[in-house]
């Protein structure tokens, strides 16, 4: 390749480079949503909040677990939807870190892979909310619109 066919490689990605952030952004409360969904409506193959909580009290010792249940669901949903937006968007992150770091907390003990139901899956997106906890709405948010900063 020819430095100049490589020029032109780099000018046309770099057209789209301020896409790269909201594009992360996005795309993980929109990941997060439907295990929201699943929780507090029973979308998706859920269970709904009762069976969830059930689930969380007997399997993994959270009591209450319909409260449980139904924060992580509202971190899932509405956390991810405020990361679409880019409204509130650091606390936002903050919040999914945390269900995130708890979410590790049940998972440690299976290993490293997914498959086996390791850590591997929520520590990919517990660094994605702190990557976005760190670097707020950016350009494309609604947080920027509203001028929100913090």
């Amino acid at each position: 390749m020819t430095t100049s066919t490589s020029s032109t490689g780099n000018q046309a990605l770099s057209k789209f480079a301020a896409l790269g952030y909201p594009i992360m952004r996005i795309a993980t409360g929109l990941m997060l949503m439907p295990h929201g969904a699943q929780k507090l409506f029973g979308w998706f193959g859920g269970y709904g909040p009762a069976a969830t909580g059930q689930f969380f009290a007997q399997n993994l010792g959270m009591e209450p677990g319909i409260l449980f249940a139904v924060l992580a669901g509202l971190v899932e949903f509405f956390g991810g939807l405020a990361l679409v937006l880019g409204l509130l968007t650091r606390p936002a992150a903050l919040a999914v870190t945390v269900l995130l770091g708890v979410t590790l907390t049940v998972h440690w003990g299976n290993g490293y892979f997914w498959t086996n139901g390791g850590v591997e899956y929520p520590l990919l997106w517990a660094l994605m909310a702190i990557s976005i906890l760190l670097q707020g709405g950016g350009a494309l948010s609604v947080d920027r619109r509203l001028g929100l900063h913090f």
